[in-house]
């Protein structure tokens, strides 16, 4: 028996995984630091959070409660795309095939929600080449999902949106690439949303990522976790909806909110100290998110993550 949550949580508190220091990494990701070995890549998933493309600070155990969450679907959805995953050699490390990454991510939305609910109703889509309701309320279905696909921003740098053709005019993907990856996004979606509804859960928006791996197309970076989805409780969303308020948030959007709303934050200007209640709060959100789509007790690591990490690299001569 570990004991509670929030017990667990606090004692991680003041040792989350900022960043691995040595072995220094290839490259680092707004989340993950990223190592080279070949023709393999170990994916470190550190506690770092972000909310508007601006690392923000860290979450107590995100990495390997994200690690849990993305190995979970990587595993399930290799029917519908091969993936990067080989193995998981750490709570919050993977070791993944190299591919030559698409330079966009596939935004698909089955709701009116986050940026793109904060755009003018009358050229709201616009971006992305869509023409969408301007009548729709905020939390709302589409009739059917969208996609509206974003550049890939370095570290630092906003992803801006655009429109397929865009995509294939500025030659981030071939015409049959923006076919192909279009029509994966739609089916990893559609099952997304489907084992989320058996678990009351409603899967509102996510990202994927490609890449290009033996000459083929694979599905890379992580799938349905909390930092790339946003998921609502399923059982209250008619009643918050008829009521006019925020359905019940299980991912970053809550972040996102207390940034808006208690510091006027979006991504502008020098950011705001996260509190420890925020930081405890959204760790509780993740944990409970982690169970649900896992279907299984999460299982906090003991020892420190700053200890186990690089030494698991070290071993890998890394």
């Amino acid at each position: 028996m570990q004991g509670s949550k929030e017990t667990i949580i606090e004692n991680h508190l003041n040792h989350t995984l900022k960043s691995v220091l040595y072995p220094a990494p290839a490259r680092k990701g707004k989340v993950r630091d990223i190592f080279e070995k070949n023709d393999e890549l170990f994916l470190v998933a550190s506690d770092r959070v972000s909310a508007f493309d601006v690392v923000l600070g860290t979450i107590p155990l995100k990495g390997a409660m994200l690690t849990e969450q993305t190995t979970f679907w990587l595993n399930k959805v290799t029917e519908i795309v091969p993936t990067h995953l080989i193995d998981r050699p750490d709570a919050q490390v993977m070791r993944c095939k190299k591919a030559k990454p698409l330079a966009v991510e596939m935004v698909v939305r089955g709701y009116l929600a986050g940026s793109l609910a904060r755009e003018d109703a009358n050229t709201r889509g616009s971006k992305y080449g869509l023409k969408l309701n301007p009548h729709m309320r905020e939390y709302e279905a589409f009739e059917t999902p969208i996609i509206t696909p974003t550049t890939k921003a370095e570290v630092g740098e906003h992803d801006m949106p655009c429109s397929m053709d865009e995509l294939i005019a500025s030659g981030a993907v071939t015409k049959s690439q923006a076919e192909e990856i279009s029509e994966i996004s739609l089916a990893l979606f559609k099952t997304g949303q489907a084992f989320a509804e058996r678990q009351n859960l409603i899967l509102v928006d996510t990202k994927y990522e490609f890449g290009i791996h033996n000459g083929k197309v694979i599905l890379i970076d992580e799938i349905h976790t909390a930092d790339s989805s946003r998921y609502w409780k399923k059982d209250s969303y008619d009643a918050k909806l008829a009521a006019g308020v925020a359905p019940e948030m299980l991912d970053k959007e809550r972040l996102r909110r207390w940034l808006i709303s208690e510091h006027n934050y979006r991504g502008e200007g020098e950011a705001p100290q996260l509190s420890d209640d925020i930081r405890t709060d959204l760790s509780v959100h993740y944990w409970e998110l982690t169970e649900l789509l896992t279907g299984q007790r999460f299982e906090a690591p003991t020892a420190m993550a700053s200890n186990r990490v690089p030494a698991l690299l070290q071993k890998h001569a890394l």
